[in-house]
């Protein structure tokens, strides 16, 4: 079918993992990926150079079931596994989560016959786009190292968050003129003067910014981007209506545990309806299961 290209000066959001995956995960777009790892990672630039693209089909399965993988998956030169997710929706327990797609990454590289010196090292990169870590810092990495001397156990964990919001926190140091700074600003920018004012900063951005314009007009990833977004809008919406009746029941359970305090006190029962702001019959119900 014949793809239509439009042209409205819309720009899609980078940090949505759609999007995210098409300007990282695509062989043809290798550099801008290994430029963003170079920027977290600091490792040295020929252990990046031969990287290899793991999962990179997306868009036309996407498009069908709209249940395409969305994180960057890599493995280097070395035989080490990255694995790169963005995340804008709050997920409770992000720490155990993150551990669990870990080891399902490390624990997947075991082949019958296989002994343990054969297992590679596995790096797990979180984008969120929430606060998630209780440290100023806007990036943070962990392993596994003893409580007394910080020696490593072993260097084959590694788990990096890039916590978003925290580029608008005035009480976090971050210097704009550093790499992985301006890709977290790319990250979070929504308008064309912005795009425009790291693309004369970074060549690297420059590229992922005209490659975004690119996609933008193009009518199939526009169907699967606004798909996408309409997809996380109504799981924040789901979430937001969870936590709102969960906020509801907790103060009807206090409510109902004053009343029953104001009662064994000896009130009667219009002084704690109208103290609670229970109705009557509510209230004669407490009573009748206290008693």
């Amino acid at each position: 079918m014949e793809r239509k290209i439009l042209d409205d000066g819309f720009i899609m959001s980078p940090k949505n993992d759609f999007v995210f995956k098409l300007l990282f995960g695509n062989e043809n777009n290798k550099d801008l990926l290994i430029e963003l790892l170079n920027s977290i990672l600091k490792m040295p630039h020929d252990e990046l150079e031969d990287i290899e693209l793991i999962n990179t089909e997306l868009l036309r399965e996407f498009s069908e079931d709209r249940k395409g993988i969305l994180d960057v998956r890599a493995k280097t030169k070395s035989g080490e596994h990255i694995d790169i997710e963005i995340q804008v929706l709050y997920t409770n327990y992000m720490a155990e989560r993150t551990l669990f797609y870990w080891s399902k990454m490390y624990n997947g590289q075991i082949k019958s016959g296989y002994t343990y010196d054969k297992l590679k090292k596995c790096i797990t990169i979180n984008i969120v786009d929430f606060n998630c870590i209780e440290i100023n810092k806007l990036h943070t990495s962990f392993h596994i190292t003893e409580d007394e001397t910080n020696k490593k156990l072993t260097d084959v964990l590694e788990i990096h968050y890039l916590e978003l919001p925290k580029l608008f926190d005035n009480n976090i140091p971050k210097d704009e003129s550093e790499p992985l700074v301006q890709w977290i600003m790319f990250l979070q920018s929504r308008n064309k003067e912005a795009f425009e004012m790291l693309a004369e900063k970074n060549e690297k951005i420059k590229k992922a910014y005209n490659i975004l314009e690119v996609i933008s007009k193009d009518d199939n990833a526009r169907a699967a981007y606004e798909a996408r977004e309409a997809e996380l809008h109504d799981q924040m919406t789901r979430l937001k209506s969870a936590k709102e009746e969960g906020i509801k029941e907790g103060i009807k359970e206090t409510t109902i545990k004053n009343a029953k305090n104001f009662l064994l006190m000896g009130l009667d029962v219009d002084m704690v309806s109208k103290g609670t702001g229970l109705s009557v019959d509510e209230v004669l119900k407490i009573k009748g299961e206290l008693n």
